[in-house]
This record gives structure tokens, sequence and C-alpha cells, in this order.
């Protein structure tokens, strides 16, 4: 099965990173905490420190203190949605350099459909393989 993933944007020059950070960190926005702290375990064995915030307030928060170097968010979220929240990271300080990834069931068109361009600086549907996803994620720091 080929995986569903868009080629990530590349980000301004100044927002580069010691490529790559000597730990990379990862924030996990997800309101399904069993699977996001699954995939923070997981993440956590490559060598990347992770965090999760169950609800778009919360990664507003982890954000705003802990400035992560990528972000899988995830779309759809009661209160605050992955859209809003992903539009709200780009307004802060680290917005301009952090790596959003739309992290989502939901299949890349209606993703386009939702969002208005730029939030995101690529995607992931869940359900691929983890493995996959982990080089995805290192990828976009390199």
């Amino acid at each position: 099965m080929k995986c569903k993933h868009v080629t990530l944007n590349s980000r301004p020059p100044t927002c580069q990173f010691s490529v790559p950070p000597a730990v990379l960190k990862v924030l996990i926005v997800d309101d399904y905490e069993i699977g996001s702290d699954a995939l923070s375990a997981y993440l956590g064995l490559e060598n990347m420190e992770c965090r999760t915030a169950v609800s778009g307030y919360a990664a507003l928060e982890m954000d705003a203190t802990w400035l992560p170097h990528i972000i899988l968010m995830d779309i759809s979220m009661p209160e605050l949605g992955g859209v809003e929240t992903a539009q709200a990271v780009r307004g802060t300080p680290n917005g301009k350099c952090v790596i959003i990834i739309a992290f989502t069931a939901l299949n890349w068109t209606d993703v386009e459909r939702i969002a208005n361009g730029g939030e995101f600086d690529g995607y992931w549907q869940k359900g691929q393989p983890i493995d996959l996803l982990t080089q995805f994620v290192l990828r976009s720091v390199t």
C-alpha cells in the first residue's frame, strides 16, 4: 500500500535547526489520548523527545512554553480543531519555524478543502506504518 503523504514545504532559511537537532522535539496533538500516548512512546524509542496535548488549547500552551521542532496535528478535535490550532500557532513567535504536519484520518482532499493554506507543512494519514511516519518526521528536519 502506498503511503499517503505530501512533500514538506520548505521553511524560511532563518528557521534552520542544527540538522538534525540533538534531540528532536515533537508535540503530538490529538484528542485520542491512548493513540497519542502510544505514538509518543514509539517516537521516544527513536531518540525523539515527545509530549502530547489532548486539545488545541493545550497545544497552544505547550507550544508557547516548550517550543517543539515538529507538531503532529490531528484535524478533527472538539472545541478548537487542528486547522484553527495550526493558524494560532503560526501567529506565535515559534510559529514561523515549527514544522506542522496534518496527522489525521481525513484524506488530503478533505484537509485541503478545510484549510486556508499555509497552516501545514506536510500531511500524513493515520493508519500508515509507524516506521514510515518516523522516517517522514526525521526527513522533515534534514
